[in-house]
């Protein structure tokens, strides 16, 4: 299947887990609302939502999903559209994200772990990430499937490099948790394939998952881990070569006016 391909095998819709970051306290100031955009799986996006992307500045995209996933669906409409792409999958497959068991997929409150692991192995592209929004002209949306997890780590990531304060992370990641239904809703059909390679029942482990709330317990240990094992947060970035003048960069960048 073409990455822009015309004939999408799934359902298209608007994104119900995107928002911005603007208004972050940082040194210096907060954190500018046209800087970059997290979202949910953008290639579903439907074809108005995508053109509302573009037409509000965004210029670029990074995909955090596995090649699996990117094979599964493509692009979308925003392939067709005078977007930058940039793929830089935090996990190899849905398999690999390491959770206890096949049957926590959905629990949400279970992934500490996940968090660390990628954050410390995914370093590279992370990196990569960062630099990408730190050069790219105009917005920048990055995306996973649901927009929590692997974007919630990126988001994670580039604020602290920005120099936020950790309630002000973990604020950011919590606020998926009035999406989470719309999110699981819209992902399902193509996510259901995925899970059923894993033995996982996509309607049962959902029904599970919702049996618990939201938590912004992942986050709050991922960087309590940190912050615990390194003198610096950041010292596995700068392991994978996050520069100080990097940092400055998406600072400069970031800033509002």
């Amino acid at each position: 299947m073409s990455l822009i391909d015309d004939a999408p095998r799934f359902p298209l819709s608007a994104p119900v887990n995107l928002r911005h970051l603007g208004g972050v306290e940082i040194p210096g100031g907060t954190i500018r609302d046209d800087f970059v955009i997290r979202a949910d799986d953008l290639s579903l996006a439907d074809e108005d939502s995508a053109t509302r992307l573009v037409q509000s500045g965004v210029a670029t995209v990074i995909d955090l999903r596995s090649a699996a996933e990117v094979g599964a669906t493509g692009r979308g409409p925003l392939g067709r559209m005078p977007v930058a792409y940039h793929h830089l999958p935090f996990l190899g497959s849905i398999g690999s994200a390491g959770l206890p068991a096949a049957s926590d997929v959905f629990d949400q409150s279970r992934f500490e772990a996940m968090y660390i692991r990628m954050y410390e192995e995914a370093a590279p592209r992370i990196v990569t990430a960062l630099a990408v929004i730190a050069t790219a002209p105009g917005t920048t949306a990055f995306h996973c499937a649901a927009g929590q997890d692997r974007t919630g780590v990126l988001a994670a990531s580039l604020l602290l490099a920005l120099g936020a304060e950790h309630e002000a992370i973990v604020e950011d990641y919590a606020r998926t948790a009035v999406n989470s239904q719309a999110v699981m809703d819209r992902i399902a059909p193509v996510m259901t394939s995925f899970l059923a390679e894993l033995g996982i029942d996509l309607d049962q482990a959902a029904r599970a998952a919702m049996r618990t709330e939201f938590s912004p317990a992942p986050m709050q240990g991922l960087l309590r881990h940190l912050s615990s094992t390194y003198a610096d947060p950041l010292a596995p970035l700068r392991a994978a070569g996050l520069t100080d003048g990097l940092v400055a960069m998406l600072r400069e960048r970031a800033l509002a006016a």
